[in-house]
């Protein structure tokens, strides 16, 4: 039995769920993060979003972003005790049309366009070959409207399987009256964590270096916000249908 998150991009299982998944590998449990937009992008030049992006995060050209995320991927699951996949899907900012235009020029934070309709298809059959019966899939609940969370989140659902639904961090912060609407009907379940899950938690969260600076809307330290989170129910809730 594999406990397996699925992550839109590099950080978003281990912002989420970084305390829960060293619990779990701590526990003797095999878990791993299945990263859906790791893909690395076409040649070429690169949208407004794209270059403004590249520009926060310091992290140069496309390739070279992509490649610094998978280090810093690598070196996030370690701390938690994950092992990761990475699918070779594009990330919003990089995805084109048949014609060679971005499909997000201007936003990441919008309903998937049309030219994306057979997206979320391609990757549950991309997931579904990599499965086993007894695997345990935790899904995003797409909280804030990132359209690459929305397009996994469709994308898990159509897998037929049952899920668990985690709460995306840090949007859950950003956007703190967005969680109630997003899991009514559904069942939570909380998993107690220790603090050593949380300081292995924030390790991890820490090694995503080049996202730091454009994660959090108030100017926060991380770890100050991943302990007020924590320190809510000193754990973390997974939420599942009835």
């Amino acid at each position: 039995m594999r406990w397996i998150y699925l992550s839109p991009h590099f950080d978003d299982a281990v912002l989420s769920c970084g305390g829960l998944i060293h619990s779990q590998s701590r526990q003797g449990q095999v878990v791993e993060i299945w990263t859906i937009f790791a893909g690395d992008p076409h040649p070429g030049p690169r949208s407004e979003v794209a270059l403004k992006i590249h520009a926060l995060w310091g992290t140069g050209d496309g390739a070279a972003t992509i490649a610094l995320r998978k280090e810093e991927d690598q070196a996030a699951a370690g701390c938690v005790g994950a092992d990761v996949v990475h699918f070779d899907f594009a990330d919003c900012i990089y995805r084109r049309g048949p014609g060679g235009a971005y499909l997000y020029p201007e936003s990441v934070f919008v309903p998937p366009v049309p030219a994306d309709a057979d997206l979320p298809a391609r990757i549950a059959g991309a997931i579904e070959s990599e499965l086993l019966p007894g695997d345990i899939l935790v899904c995003p609940l797409a909280l804030g409207g990132h359209v690459d969370h929305i397009v996994a989140r469709q994308a898990i659902e159509c897998l037929g399987r049952p899920l668990r639904y985690y709460a995306d961090f840090p949007y859950l912060v950003n956007y703190p009256d967005a969680l109630a609407p997003a899991v009514a009907g559904l069942q939570a379940e909380l998993f107690p964590l220790s603090e050593d899950d949380l300081r292995l938690w924030q390790a991890g969260v820490a090694a995503y270096a080049s996202q730091i600076s454009s994660l959090l809307r108030e100017p926060a330290p991380m770890d100050d916000v991943l302990r007020a989170y924590w320190q809510q129910r000193q754990g973390i809730c997974l939420w599942q249908a009835g």
